[in-house]
């Protein structure tokens, strides 16, 4: 007897797990986009009011680890509920308020509009590039998860490190290849979503806005010591 097309065979849970993976991205993105509203208030109120002008070296660090690793598990422990939405975007205002200190140092420059345009432009390309990429790519990459964290733990320490040594040199060095782990990173997020290893939108979200963040900052970063102009 041929197995019935409903929700019981394996063509009905393949069309059911379709579904629930295109909801969990379509709600990611939307989400995302909507993230995108207190990263730039925040941001706004930091250049306008220099509020995080006095966070430097190693206590901007300090601030933005404990604020970023607090958010990220109170953002857990809600994840299934609207507190969650909310302390997202909490979250997401937050980083925009990190953001302004060096959105600051590059719009006084006097390409600084420009160059900021070009480092949306460009993390807007590495995000699409990557969306394509996790739509074609067949092969399984849940194992590249262990290998990027520990790209980024060792992208961290080198920045401390950096951050004595005082090395100009380390520290693009550094910038270059956090750009490339967290590009990849949106790439092993996005493809966690198409494959079904992640369905809740929320934290699928705040996954990716870290790595977008990361990404654009350290763009911001390169465009505004290759391409700044006094």
């Amino acid at each position: 007897m041929n197995q019935p097309l409903s929700s019981g065979g394996r063509f009905g849970h393949s069309v059911s797990d379709a579904v629930v993976r295109n909801k969990v991205l379509r709600n990611t993105y939307l989400l995302l986009a909507l993230s995108m509203v207190p990263t730039v208030l925040g941001a706004w109120i930091g250049v306008t009011t220099g509020i995080a002008n006095g966070l430097t070296g190693f206590t901007g660090l300090i601030v933005f680890l404990g604020g970023m690793m607090g958010f990220q598990f109170a953002i857990h422990r809600f994840r299934d509920s609207g507190m969650g939405v909310a302390l997202l975007l909490g979250f997401t205002f937050f980083m925009g308020i990190m953001l302004s200190r060096l959105l600051g140092a590059v719009l006084g420059m006097s390409n600084g509009t420009s160059l900021v345009m070009s480092a949306f432009a460009s993390t807007a390309g590495v995000f699409g590039t990557m969306a394509v990429l996790s739509t074609v790519i067949k092969r399984d990459l849940s194992g590249m998860g262990r290998w990027l964290f520990a790209g980024m733990i060792a992208v961290l320490i080198a920045g401390v490190i950096g951050m004595f040594m005082g090395s100009s040199a380390m520290m693009i060095g550094i910038t270059v290849l956090s750009t490339v782990i967290f590009s990849l990173y949106m790439l092993y997020d996005l493809k966690r979503i198409m494959d079904g290893g992640e369905t809740n939108y929320v934290l699928a979200t705040t996954g990716l806005y870290i790595s977008i963040f990361a990404v654009f900052q350290n763009l911001l970063a390169l465009f505004g010591i290759f391409g700044g102009e006094d």
